[in-house]
């Protein structure tokens, strides 16, 4: 993306060119040049009134010739014509005659012979006063020989290879050309959508430099014969020995800085009217001396019929004469934007460390305060670029950098979502098996809860077997195996996963699993012994099923049954196995006692053990005390309870009768009174659960051995019941 960036900065596409005089343009219509009503500049404007007066254009030069001199007297400082005057005037006698024919046209060019044509009296009238006339470059061939009027002195590099070159031009006649005192351009440099927003000061016809009619209007107010043009490694000019063009014009005592080109782009005021005067006051002899006075007068065509309308940053038609009065306000009052050769790479600059900074922290903070820092940026660049245009009159381009913003950050938002969506995708692959949907959700949501290295964490351990797994699979072919499995694995799976569970790894017929573990579970040890609780009712739903089944085949059924044994504690957790193949499980005492009282709970008859552990962190669910027993590879006792039910089962009446008498049966076994304890253990197989009779008849069995020679609590009980 930087190298993007940076290609775009060099080559500027012409879609920057099109958002660049966007955003110029913006600036000055937000803030236009303010108009100086005592300027130096005035417009005589050939418009609908006057042409409602004098009548059709192209008037008499005649005329023309009367509005100069007029301008003369009022003391007009210089006068320029916004006029191409390439043909003889068509409204002179001369031209009226020629147009007859016979014996008339002959008698009348008689008497015509030796009067002044219209041309001529305008030309002496031109001859007389500072003017300036105007002619336009055109890129076909030259239509006559024109010189300019001015001479040039050159510092620097040689100007003639940066200025506009055209092949032809369209000018005074000969004998108006002779008597101004300037020639001047009028030719505009639009961009593509025809708005002037650059104009060349001087253009090139072959070797013949021209100046601008405002240039050129300026020179000849001044009384400068000469324009001094500063190029590249001129004095005072660091270039680096490269030729990069003009860098200023010298036009008597002013000095205009200019592009390479050697052109301009004039700060534009608004359209004034007390810029305008029409043409017919000034035949009218209603203009003061003030309005004139000092002044460079324009005369240039204003009606919207002599299509000589232009567009400008401000307004979409305005004359073009009143461009030309701009220009020459410009020369007068430094209004002139400029936009520096070094603004570019500024630019390209400024655009790669917003760029960089934001590749920086784009990853380390959230979404909303990058769309700030961002929006923010972007809002920056703008004001700079505005500040830089009000204050110094500088064009800095906001829409390169922020563009480059702009998209560094979408490219990276979408880069950061692609990364985060696949990175989910895979922690959905690698536990979406083993955790329950929510949980996998949680975990690609964060995937900083996950730690991958291994960790030592406090979990909740299960493991789970099925019992007689001989018996239910005689008589089984593999098909059919494999769909009993299924069909018991499947819902006792889902009761862990509904309950927040991982599932560790099957073993055969064997479910290892663990709460709290990748992502942190709370209240961990309660949804494990809740999970426990629904693999016993969903296993009551498998064997109905089963009995259904066996039923309508005539088929003798053998009841599934499993044991489960549950601890919690301290365990090592993460990715464990070899560097070729390597699983998400759990190790430590506490899941190898885990294991042990699953392998007891066949000999206690009960589906449900738990440690003692499990039990004080979640006293509120039915437990009953099994025993304490010293399981195989551990030195300590361990007191070891039965689930008999939920926190619900855990309030009634019928449990705490239950408890009482089961607690009393203890006390009468660990007193050595095994007589006592043989009879409550009978007396409480009436009044339990069935599935909990064939505990108390197998206590109910050994207590019969108990004799009270043998009361020692803690080693003797240990002794006598671990071999249940």
């Amino acid at each position: 993306m930087f190298a993007i960036v940076v290609l775009c900065g060099v080559l500027r596409p012409p879609i920057f060119s099109v958002l660049s005089n966007f955003v110029f343009d913006s600036w000055q219509r937000i803030k236009p040049r303010t108009f100086e009503r005592d300027g130096p500049v005035r417009i005589i404007a050939i418009d609908e009134t006057s042409l409602a007066e004098i009548g059709q254009w192209p008037w008499p030069r005649s005329r023309l010739a009367e509005a100069t001199r007029r301008l003369g007297e009022l003391g007009a400082a210089g006068i320029a014509f916004d006029v191409i005057f390439n043909e003889p005037d068509r409204t002179s006698a001369e031209s009226i005659v020629a147009s007859l024919s016979g014996e008339l046209r002959e008698r009348l060019s008689a008497q015509l012979v030796g009067a002044e044509t219209n041309d001529e009296a305008f030309a002496k009238a031109v001859a007389d006063l500072p003017v300036v006339l105007g002619a336009s470059l055109l890129p076909a061939t030259a239509i006559r020989d024109l010189a300019p009027k001015v001479s040039f002195a050159y510092a620097g590099d040689d100007p003639e290879p940066f200025i506009i070159e055209f092949g032809g031009i369209a000018g005074p006649l000969p004998v108006l050309a002779a008597a101004a005192k300037g020639i001047g351009a009028v030719n505009w440099l639009p961009d593509r959508d025809q708005v002037v927003r650059r104009v060349p000061l001087l253009v090139r016809l072959k070797s013949a430099i021209f100046p601008s009619l405002a240039l050129e209007a300026l020179r000849v107010a001044q009384g400068a014969t000469t324009i001094i043009v500063r190029s590249s490694n001129a004095s005072g000019q660091t270039a680096f020995g490269e030729q990069s063009g003009v860098n200023a014009l010298k036009v008597g005592d002013l000095e205009i800085q200019t592009g390479p080109s050697a052109d301009i782009r004039p700060y534009y005021t608004t359209t004034q009217p007390e810029r305008f005067i029409s043409f017919g006051r000034l035949l009218r002899n209603e203009v003061k001396k003030d309005e004139v006075e000092g002044r460079i007068i324009l005369i240039g065509t204003t009606a919207a019929g002599l299509s000589d309308m232009r567009a400008t940053p401000l307004e979409a038609s305005v004359p073009g004469a009143e461009i030309h009065a701009q220009m020459i306000e410009a020369f007068m009052t430094g209004a002139i934007l400029a936009r520096p050769d070094w603004a570019p790479a500024a630019e390209t600059a400024v655009g790669l460390i917003a760029c960089a900074m934001i590749a920086l922290f784009l990853p380390i903070l959230p979404p909303v305060v990058s769309l700030a820092v961002v929006s923010a940026a972007v809002l920056l660049c703008g004001v700079a670029s505005f500040v830089s245009f009000e204050r110094a009159q500088i064009l800095v381009d906001a829409t390169f950098p922020s563009l480059a913003l702009v998209s560094v950050y979408f490219a990276g938002t979408v880069a950061m979502w692609r990364a985060d969506h696949i990175a989910r995708q895979q922690i959905g692959f690698a536990f979406g098996k083993f955790l329950a949907p929510a949980v996998v959700n949680r975990l690609a949501s964060d995937p900083r809860g996950l730690v991958l290295g291994g960790e030592t964490r406090e979990l909740t351990i299960m493991f789970s077997d099925l019992r007689n797994f001989t018996g239910l699979s005689e008589g089984l072919d593999a098909q059919e195996l494999t769909q009993f499995m299924n069909a018991y694995l499947t819902p006792l799976t889902d009761a862990i996963l509904d309950h927040e569970g991982t599932i560790d790894k099957y073993i055969g017929d064997a479910i290892v699993a663990f709460w709290n573990a990748p992502l942190d579970v709370p209240d961990h040890v309660s949804k494990a012994v809740r999970a426990a609780l629904k693999m016993r009712s969903e296993l009551v739903g498998f064997n109905a099923a089963r009995e259904q089944a066996a039923s309508d085949r005539g088929a003798t059924h053998i009841p599934a049954m499993f044991g489960v044994g549950l601890n919690v504690g301290p365990c090592s957790v993460g990715n464990m196995g070899s560097l070729r193949r390597f699983d998400y499980s759990v190790l430590g005492d506490t899941v190898n006692l885990a294991s042990r009282l699953e392998g007891v709970s066949k000999n206690y008859h009960v589906d449900v053990v738990a440690g003692e552990s499990v039990v004080r962190c979640v006293p509120q669910f039915a437990w009953i005390e099994l025993d304490r027993v010293r399981v195989k590879g551990r030195s300590e006792v361990t007191t070891i309870f039965g689930l008999a039910g939920d926190e619900a089962y855990a309030h009634s009446p019928q449990f705490s009768d239950w408890r009482r008498a089961h607690l009393e049966m203890l006390d009468a076994y660990r007193s050595g009174d095994g007589a006592r304890a043989r009879a409550q253990a009978q007396a409480l197989c009436g009044i339990v659960p069935a599935n909990w009779c064939a505990f108390y008849q197998s206590a109910s069995d050994r207590f019969a051995e108990v004799t009270p020679a043998q009361d020692q609590p803690g080693t003797d009980t240990v002794r006598i019941l671990a071999s249940l």
